[in-house]
């Protein structure tokens, strides 16, 4: 006990130091995963598809075109607006992982390279994006979660053409197979 005493203020720190790194990897790898199992969870997993029997009965007129259109711009905006916060969150965390002096450089190096995939998908999504909404769509959210992609589009039942113009524009821009994404909408 009197040779820890004796011990030097900074060599005692030094000691501690690798114990603070390790922490801060860890509940940065967490915030990442929850960030990413949000995501997944609100946009990827059990998400609603439109089957032609499930359209709204409207009121007795059948006048429910502006409430259905007023709640799916909301939906299409609440989807982009929640998927870009879990990404910012990601981002701020590994953010700080970088700019950490307690990080090693193993550990920046992974922060960094994660910071890419984060930009490099959300690049992907922009441009799929926009990309089916240059084809026809009124408005499109998609939602890259490694090898899988969920594509929200506006309207009824899809025709076989506009289904495969959906998968070819994702497999062009993400790289991910047709088996792998899931076209859902709303």
């Amino acid at each position: 006990m009197e040779n820890q005493l004796e011990m030097p203020k900074q060599e005692r720190k030094e000691g501690r130091r690798p114990w603070r790194r390790q922490i801060v990897i860890a509940c940065a790898v967490m915030l990442v995963a929850v960030a990413l199992a949000l995501n997944f969870t609100l946009f990827g997993g059990n998400a609603n598809t439109t089957d032609p029997g499930d359209a709204p009965a409207g009121d007795a007129a059948g006048n429910n075109d502006a409430q259905t259109n007023t709640s799916l711009d909301g939906y299409f905006s609440a989807t982009q607006v929640s998927r870009q916060r879990a990404r910012d969150e990601a981002l701020e965390v590994l953010q700080s992982v970088v700019d950490s002096a307690e990080a090693d450089e193993a550990t920046k190096t992974g922060a960094l390279l994660e910071i890419s995939e984060l930009a490099k998908e959300m690049e992907a999504e922009a441009n799929i994006e926009a990309m089916v909404l240059a084809k026809g769509f009124e408005q499109c959210v998609a939602i890259l979660n490694g090898e899988t992609c969920s594509v929200v589009v506006n309207g009824g039942e899809l025709q076989q053409n506009q289904i495969s113009q959906i998968n070819e524009i994702v497999y062009e821009q993400a790289g991910i197979l047709p088996t792998n994404i899931r076209i859902i909408t709303k």
